[in-house]
């Protein structure tokens, strides 16, 4: 399972690559890029409850390879568009949404199925290994995705992306885990509101999906951006980029080993507020900062911090929620930490051209902090955890 999902994200990687790129190529527009990642993940936050009860009630392994298939289709649709040289932005934006719309059934159903192969006192280091693949491909990724677009065209890195969802879908096939959903009369509408409901009984579980919504708000949309920053602030082209995101991926992967590495830690509550505040203060480092090299370190550490908080407040959400409740539990806890994403990229998108990258970033870097301390301080409910 884990080598399937590491293949697919080095293809997901590097079509992300070409296609922020391309975005920005065609459409000359921060905004337009803002758009690109809210249409990707505005049906997350959309449908993401509904996929969370479906989750609960049907094989999550069927679920997961139709999301698979679905995805692979998008990328394929654009690769002919690519080599037929008639693509255009609303192409790409139409995509990102069908695209999101499959992740929007498939996410919970993931997240649901990962407690379900480990024991539970292995389920912080199993996550924090999930997260080790999808960074390492954010570091491979990029890679092969720069040298695959400057030398070969961007078509390559779609074509090869969709090429990558063969592996997870094999491995998905000859997974050996079953999940049969409990006998349920339930509407769907009644089934969505016993998973909130759940999520508002149970000590800590509300404010960790709260401060998850507003890590991904305020600390994503950096990631987005960075064809900005290579292009606008540094002055440099796609291998700048290409470099940045594989520093930003690299720093995950760090943060993720260190987490596997130090297994249950106490008081996870407090030690997530308080990277998340540092978090704040070097995404607020990275967007004043004109050294090009500079960023790349401060970057590589604000991946860390950043995969570090992911996986403590994913784990503390998996280790309250009970495993018949799991898919919706996930599902409003996707809701929040991918619904936070187009959020921020349309605000952030939208605050940059009215001002400039670096202020945008930089007020999106104090907010966190301020938003870390908060709960750090005054909400402490989380830190007692």
């Amino acid at each position: 399972m884990w080598l399937g999902a590491c293949t697919s994200s080095i293809g997901t990687w590097m079509q992300q690559l070409a296609q922020n790129w391309l975005v920005f190529e065609l459409s000359k527009s921060p905004r337009m890029l803002g758009l690109d990642a809210f249409l990707g993940q505005i049906p997350i936050l959309l449908l993401s409850l509904l996929g969370g009860v479906i989750a609960d009630r049907r094989d999550r392994r069927h679920l997961l390879i139709a999301s698979q298939f679905i995805q692979m289709a998008c990328a394929l649709t654009l690769t002919a568009l690519l080599v037929t040289k008639t693509v255009q932005v609303w192409h790409i934006l139409t995509m990102s949404f069908v695209v999101g719309i499959a992740q929007a059934f498939g996410g919970p159903a993931y997240q649901a199925l990962i407690p379900r192969l480990v024991k539970g006192e292995d389920l912080q280091n199993a996550i924090a290994l999930n997260s080790i693949q999808f960074n390492l491909a954010r570091v491979i990724g990029p890679v092969i995705g720069g040298i695959a677009m400057t030398k070969l065209g961007a078509e390559w890195c779609f074509g090869l992306n969709a090429l990558s969802f063969v592996a997870v879908i094999i491995s998905l096939v000859r997974l050996h885990e079953r999940f049969t959903p409990a006998e349920s009369n339930m509407s769907v509408l009644e089934s969505m509101k016993e998973g909130i409901r759940f999520v508002r009984r149970r000590e800590g579980l509300e404010p960790l999906i709260v401060i998850a919504f507003f890590m991904t708000m305020l600390g994503v949309p950096l990631i987005g951006f960075l064809p900005v920053f290579a292009k606008d602030v540094f002055h440099l082209g796609p291998d700048a980029y290409s470099i940045l995101l594989s520093v930003s991926g690299l720093g995950s992967v760090a943060g993720a080993l260190i987490v596997a590495g130090t297994g249950n830690v106490q008081r996870k509550g407090k030690v997530t507020l308080m990277i998340l505040m540092f978090l704040g203060v070097l995404i607020a480092c990275f967007a004043n900062s004109s050294a090009f090299w500079l960023s790349c370190v401060i970057l590589f550490v604000g991946g860390a911090a950043l995969i570090a908080s992911f996986a403590m407040i994913s784990s503390l959400v998996q280790l309250i929620a009970t495993d018949e409740m799991r898919g919706r539990v996930m599902s409003v806890y996707n809701v929040a930490f991918r619904g936070g994403m187009p959020i921020g990229s349309l605000v952030t998108g939208q605050l940059i051209t009215m001002t400039s990258a670096p202020l945008a970033i930089s007020i999106n870097g104090a907010l966190l902090a301020i938003i870390g301390a908060w709960f750090l301080f005054a909400h402490r409910r989380v830190a007692k955890l």
